[in-house]
């Protein structure tokens, strides 16, 4: 299956600051809620905090077989969690989230492996690119605290890529590798609610950053929680 993206037109430079004055009001996303499955500790010295980090650079190497055990753990928890399964509508439309820079078509990112894993075990009704990068930003991993894209230069990025199709989704789920802040998450919903306004969007990622934590409990760590508004910035709970 191929799946085609927009035509990558540069709008500004990249790392440009965009304020959050420039996501329109009635588009913006008060409360996302997301899913994760596995925790990551980016500076924790115990053994399973250098786990995480190992699965998460095999997340991000798009390794075939690590991908697909975190979406048999997506799946095993919604068969066996009523608030799980609650998160996840059957009839929604898996929405990968690009990579940070523009591509001609989105096969190499690892959100769209990740997604039609998720699909294989049965989350979602498919897997369509509604999203693309019109500009490239920054990567959050490597990029100096203060530099960091804002939700803003995140939200100016997206382009929607859109089908009959898409207009007539139950939900969109977008899917994602880690959600640290939740800023490209935060901005990707902004970006898909000011085109469809009156669907219902949620996230699902495969890690969630635990920056402060040095001693994680377990690689395994459900968890459902929310990515909001603070000070114009994005903050994730937990």
């Amino acid at each position: 299956m191929t799946i085609t993206v927009a035509d990558p037109r540069g709008m500004a430079r990249t790392g440009a600051f965009v304020p959050v004055a420039a996501i329109p009001m009635d588009a913006r996303v008060e409360a996302l809620r997301f899913l994760a499955a596995y925790a990551y500790s980016p500076a924790g010295t115990d053994p399973v905090s250098r786990r995480s980090r190992r699965l998460c650079a095999a997340i991000k190497a798009a390794d075939p077989e690590v991908l697909a055990g975190g979406a048999r753990t997506i799946a095993a928890l919604v068969r066996e969690r009523a608030d799980f399964a609650a998160h996840l509508d059957p009839d929604a439309v898996l929405v990968p989230v690009p990579s940070s820079v523009p591509r001609p078509t989105a096969e190499t990112d690892v959100s769209v492996d990740i997604a039609r894993a998720l699909a294989r075990c049965g989350i979602g009704a498919g897997v369509r690119a509604v999203l693309a990068r019109g500009m490239p930003v920054r990567k959050s991993a490597t990029a100096p605290v203060g530099a960091r894209p804002s939700v803003g230069m995140h939200f100016a990025s997206f382009r929607i890529v859109a089908t009959p199709l898409e207009s007539a989704a139950a939900a969109f789920v977008l899917v994602d590798d880690v959600v640290s802040r939740g800023r490209t998450l935060l901005a990707a919903a902004c970006r898909l609610r000011e085109r469809f306004p009156r669907t219902p969007i949620v996230a699902v990622a495969l890690m969630r950053t635990l920056g402060y934590v040095t001693d994680l409990p377990g690689l395994t760590a459900p968890c459902l929680g929310d990515i909001r508004w603070r000070h114009g910035d994005a903050v994730r709970r937990p």
